[in-house]
């Protein structure tokens, strides 16, 4: 009888035991919250709100944990490029997991956050916020027309929703 296609070496017989053991039991399903359309539109529409108080007509954007946009409204007599402005905030503040404020600061000091800004949809321009369930981050918020008041609309908007962010 030929012993050809069988396995006598004992260490890699274990070895593929143990693999083979340890292949299905690591293959699970993700658990996460996800941003809901209503949540989204309520921070939204609250940070433009905040805005349009301040004298700002102004863009806001809201991204989910992938980076796509749920819900992007511009306010009356908001600027047309604020749209894409706003977005791109928001983009930037859940792929990096911090305020743009925050990455425009890093620049000086982490010479690889210039060329990130080289990356689609990046932009180093304050008003994003990232949108946090503890450590998780589940999306982002950017505001674009109100130079230097950008953050503190999406902050209004963001806490409209704080509660429900648990």
């Amino acid at each position: 009888m030929s012993s050809r296609g069988r396995c006598h070496d004992p260490i890699a017989w274990i070895s593929w035991l143990a693999f083979a053991a340890a292949g299905p039991a690591s293959a699970q399903l993700l658990q996460h919250k996800d941003l809901s359309y209503a949540m989204a539109k309520a921070i939204a529409e609250t940070a433009i709100e905040d805005c349009k108080t301040r004298g700002y007509a102004v863009a806001a954007v809201v991204v989910d944990r992938g980076g796509d946009t749920i819900v992007a409204l511009r306010a009356d007599n908001a600027a047309p490029h604020t749209m894409e402005n706003a977005r791109r905030k928001a983009y930037t503040a859940r792929t990096f997991r911090m305020t743009t404020e925050e990455f425009v600061k890093r620049m000086a000091t982490e010479p690889n956050r210039r060329e990130q800004t080289t990356l689609p949809s990046v932009i180093a321009i304050p008003g994003g916020v990232p949108l946090r369930v503890g450590d998780d981050v589940i999306g982002g918020v950017g505001v674009s027309g109100s130079p230097g008041v950008d953050e503190p609309c999406v902050m209004a908007g963001v806490n409209k929703v704080r509660e429900q962010l648990k």
